[in-house]
């Protein structure tokens, strides 16, 4: 056996409570390298009640297997060690590695320990996210609704965007829109930024208490988020608290003051002075890339920023005085208008102590809040319970670009990226993931197909059939296509001559069967092996929902479990021996 393979770490996401009483365990060893493994688990104060229990095989990637167990623990206390069977022989991994054995009366002294599930150690995520399908706007992209004069030019609504394009969709048209979205079945929204700010994105907050006036007034925002809430659509808001924006009125004050600007420290300073306009005329002068760097390739920049642009100072999160302000700004706009969570952008670079007071002061006023960071890479140290409640899903969106869109992998290579990416976060982490194909930042899911429908389609029933919250793209119901930003953020189609009816009826099922079958929403997921299909199941107490997609060439015959008696997504009896065609999948109850 590879002794250098297995792993496992109490409290953390191969040890954590799900609940108050039940703790779940993970190991991960050698792809198949181990016959069975045992947990041997009990009360470290009753160590001689000690009970065991096989654990089972739930996933595998390309490298590894992972063994999992839920153990209920009435006295909220875990010891526990490991017996692993592989072919050569029996193995004992405890907390201090492999031992040959135990001398009796010492077993615990090396076991695993969990020492207490206390319930503020629990992560507690928004039941209702289990449930949402979540629809992003892009709020100056999506409607206009009210027609009052701008204080910017327009772009026409139908032209090619440009990076510094406003088209003047609005609040309003939000609210007018509200019943297009509450027909489509979605039952969340999530806008990106809508505060004060110079751009069309508005990622460079320069107000975090005032809504930008190109959108509407706040009266209108308390109009949206009630008339949703009306319809039973909740209302996720996109916050910046790495950077500002250039006309942020602390920003102003260090560049009017300089080192005695009562603000500096608000802002991570190298050096004085900050010769503001310098900069902006030597980004012109220079372009974008490396347009910092002077001659000998050293950084010039006097402060940091996001991504070189002197147009976004970050922010110091660690002030004292700067941290009390964005927190304000955090309870004001859920205190105030009741909105729903929030959507952290660039979230991997502020500090994780910020994080942990953003939580609790979030969850005071509103436990049900739901925090998602904009993290496109592994996001484990941010899930531990005290920051986030899940993150952007980017690692799913990869994968299903690789997997439907161009085929460069294959079904058995898609189930076992899958696999791995399930298995770095806890449970109930996975069950509020915000999965999504494309957004603002990247090309359309359906441009990344070369066009091809069915083959979204099919990314778009995988997607709504995985575990966690699905998210869809505005305009993705209809075929809107896009490349690159800012190209994936051109004016929402109204035109309903020009939408894509097929596909749109296709994702309004697809939403419904989502609702209807609890499976879907709250059930486990087991991937079974097929030599040519994706198959997976979902599973919630009694009820059984079974998902088979060929996203191959060619047609494939198969053979139903008794089990599965009807197609969701026709609607059709099955018979026991079908033909999947090409690019298409069965949603089997």
């Amino acid at each position: 056996m590879n002794k250098q393979a297995v792993y496992h770490k109490a409290k953390s996401s191969y040890c954590y409570a799900y609940n108050e009483n039940e703790i779940h365990i993970r190991i991960k060893t050698a792809k198949n390298d181990c016959q069975k493994i045992e947990i041997i688990y009990g009360d470290k104060y009753e160590w001689h009640h000690a009970q065991f229990k096989e654990m089972i095989l739930e996933f595998s990637d390309r490298d590894y297997d992972y063994f999992t167990v839920i153990l209920s623990m009435d006295s909220k206390r875990l010891s526990y060690y490991f017996k692993i069977y592989s072919m050569d022989k029996l193995y004992i991994f405890t907390e201090y590695g492999f031992l040959d054995k135990f001398s009796k009366g010492d077993e615990h002294s090396f076991v695993f320990h969990y020492p207490f599930i206390n319930k503020e150690d629990i992560h507690e995520v928004p039941d209702w996210v289990k449930e949402a399908v979540f629809y992003q706007i892009f709020p100056d992209r999506f409607a206009i609704g009210n027609h009052r004069e701008k204080s910017k030019k327009l772009t026409k609504w139908d032209s090619k965007p440009k990076h510094d394009s406003i088209f003047g969709g609005d609040l309003a048209g939000i609210i007018e829109k509200l019943p297009y979205l509450k027909d489509l079945g979605i039952n969340a929204i999530y806008m990106t930024p809508i505060f004060k700010s110079t751009s069309n994105h508005k990622y460079n907050t320069n107000d975090y208490f005032e809504l930008d006036e190109d959108f509407g007034t706040k009266n209108e925002l308390r109009e949206l988020v009630n008339e949703a809430h009306n319809l039973g659509i909740k209302v996720v808001l996109d916050a910046v608290f790495n950077h500002s924006g250039e006309e942020f009125f602390a920003f102003k004050d260090l560049l009017l003051n300089q080192e005695n600007s009562k603000y500096k420290d608000w802002f991570h300073v190298k050096s004085f002075p900050i010769n503001f306009e310098d900069l902006i005329k030597r980004t012109k002068e220079k372009g974008w890339k490396d347009w910092y760097l002077d001659e000998t390739g050293k950084d010039i920049l006097p402060y940091h920023t996001f991504a070189h642009t002197p147009l976004m100072p970050k922010l110091n999160t660690e002030n004292k005085e700067l941290k009390e302000y964005l927190l304000e700004v955090a309870k004001y706009w859920i205190r105030e208008f009741d909105i729903d969570g929030w959507r952290l952008d660039v979230a991997n670079e502020v500090d994780h102590q910020f994080w942990r007071e953003f939580r609790i002061a979030v969850k005071e006023i509103k436990p049900e809040a739901y925090i998602v960071g904009e993290i496109w890479h592994d996001s484990t140290p941010w899930l531990q319970g005290d920051q986030y409640d899940s993150v952007m899903n980017y690692a799913l969106t990869n994968a299903s670009i690789k997997y439907f869109a161009k085929g460069e992998i294959d079904s058995k290579e898609f189930s076992e990226t899958l696999a791995g990416i399930l298995m770095r976060y806890s449970w109930q982490v996975n069950e509020v993931m915000l999965n999504l194909l494309d957004s603002h930042d990247t090309a359309r899911f359906i441009n990344k197909t070369n066009f091809d429908t069915q083959k979204l389609k099919l990314a778009e029933l995988f997607m709504f059939t995985f575990l966690g919250a699905p998210m869809l793209y505005y305009g993705t119901e209809i075929g809107m296509t896009g490349e690159d930003d800012p190209d994936c953020r051109k004016g929402m189609i109204w035109d309903e001559n020009k939408w894509d009816k097929e596909l749109l009826d296709f994702i309004k099922n697809l939403i419904k069967i989502r609702k209807e079958n609890i499976a879907l929403t709250r059930g486990n997921i087991n991937f079974m092996e097929h030599e040519n299909l994706l198959i997976f199941q979902r599973e919630y107490k009694d009820k059984k929902t079974l998902v088979v997609i060929n996203n191959t060439n060619k047609s494939i015959t198969y053979d139903v479990p008794l089990l599965y008696k009807k197609d969701e997504i026709t609607g059709n009896d099955l018979e026991k021996t079908i033909i999947i065609n090409a690019f298409s999948g069965l949603i089997l109850i």
